[in-house]
């Protein structure tokens, strides 16, 4: 039988609060007990810990309620384990650089978050002699042609931020364990509609600020992968999480723990939507990218590796030519019609638009924009399900016509 994040959630999501509640408790505390002083070292040399005795030592290490939603993200990827941290970025650069040492190389998808790019493109070569590689990762022999013998991962979106390549995750996963490499992929634009660990990777790395949370309220990331790696990931001399410390608040794990449940009806609304509009904006003749469509180049590779049921995700571009007009079209959306906010981020209740190549993606220079595919008049658009939907087609049907992207008599 395939893979059913829902199934594998419910599993496991069933824990008592301190006093019986129906929810799981607040743990605050910032360092914990032992009952026996001998206990403390076999927690710092590792032999011991919460599924070791149930032994805790201090929050950056592991806290109750952040390893209780830990659990839960590991069932809702199919992973062995999983920990949680105070920010996508940290959940990023704590997987990425537990796989490399100064002198190895990692091979990355061209188009990823601009945050990811700068991280790759400077930081990593500049602070700690990693060399990164950008490469077409829908294309299997560029990729290949740049492993080499110092290659130790392989890093993609799922679904790409902001162009939606759709990566083609089980040809990857055999790229990279030839080499001996990890299959690292940021499964944030694809909760639930894909499992990446199903399909051959190694580690899958959330921002949880996105979808999973769903209310643009909370900062958080998290590490999906085996028990062996979660745990290196927190070892106390050698653990990147542990080490720098992106140590999520047990009253962050908490809220998010309550948004799980849900979080399968909100992808079904944000897809079912994207999806209408995606289809009449291609109607009208606007340049638009959505992999539900049929002609869109990933449509039929995230039809083979998606999990059905939740559709085919909630975000879509339109290009409309220019970076100017690109702004008026936002403002006029949200001024004019409050059909959600000129703001950055996705996975909100609510629609967020942003001029990619402005925003999200300024982190990369002109010709690595043009390379990405990222054109100066880019929308990203995260389509929410406040209101009417035939009201708010309407609203974004005059925003075009305002724009001229339309002409004024076109219906949609």
């Amino acid at each position: 039988m395939s893979f059913d994040p829902i199934r594998s959630l419910a599993a496991v999501q069933h824990e008592f609060g301190e006093h019986g509640g129906v929810n799981m408790s607040i743990e605050a505390s910032t360092t914990f007990t032992v009952m026996d002083a001998k206990t403390m070292p076999a927690i710092f040399a590792g032999a011991v810990g919460p599924d070791t005795g149930g032994c805790y030592l201090y929050g950056r290490h592991f806290n109750p309620t952040v390893y209780v939603l830990g659990r839960y993200l590991a069932a809702l990827e199919g992973t062995e384990a999983a920990y949680c941290t105070a920010s996508g970025m940290g959940a990023i650069a704590g997987a990425v650089f537990q796989h490399v040492r100064p002198g190895d190389e990692i091979v990355s998808a061209r188009t990823v978050y601009g945050g990811t790019h700068a991280l790759f493109e400077h930081f990593m070569p500049e602070r700690m002699g990693v060399t990164v590689r950008f490469v077409d990762a829908t294309n299997t022999d560029e990729v290949r042609a740049a492993m080499t013998s110092r290659t130790k991962a392989v890093y993609c979106e799922t679904v790409s931020n902001p162009t939606l390549t759709v990566a083609d995750i089980p040809a990857l996963a055999e790229i990279a364990h030839e080499r001996e490499a990890a299959l690292i992929v940021d499964n944030t634009f694809s909760p639930l509609i894909v499992s990446p660990a199903q399909l051959g990777a190694d580690v899958v790395v959330h921002s949880m600020t996105k979808f999973i949370s769903g209310g643009s309220d909370i900062i958080a990331g998290a590490v999906c992968g085996s028990r062996d790696f979660v745990t290196s990931l927190m070892d106390p001399h050698h653990g990147s999480l542990m080490l720098l410390g992106p140590t999520m608040h047990p009253s962050a794990a908490f809220d998010l723990s309550l948004r799980l449940p849900h979080l399968g009806l909100r992808m079904r609304e944000h897809s079912a939507r994207a999806l209408l509009f995606a289809e009449r904006l291609e109607g009208l003749g606007v340049p638009v990218w959505y992999p539900g469509l049929p002609g869109h180049e990933g449509h039929e590779r995230l039809a083979r590796m998606m999990n059905p049921g939740f559709g085919m995700g909630g975000i879509f571009g339109i290009d409309l030519g220019a970076r100017d007009a690109a702004f008026e079209f936002m403002d006029y959306l949200q001024n004019t019609h409050r059909f959600g906010y000129d703001a950055v981020s996705l996975g909100y209740f609510d629609t967020l638009m942003s001029c990619s190549g402005a925003s999200t993606s300024s982190e990369l220079s002109e010709d690595e924009q043009r390379a990405a595919g990222i054109r100066p008049g880019f929308v990203r658009i995260s389509i929410g399900y406040t209101g009417d939907v035939e009201d708010r087609w309407a609203q974004f049907e005059d925003a075009l016509k305002h724009v001229g992207a339309i002409p004024r008599s076109a219906a949609g």
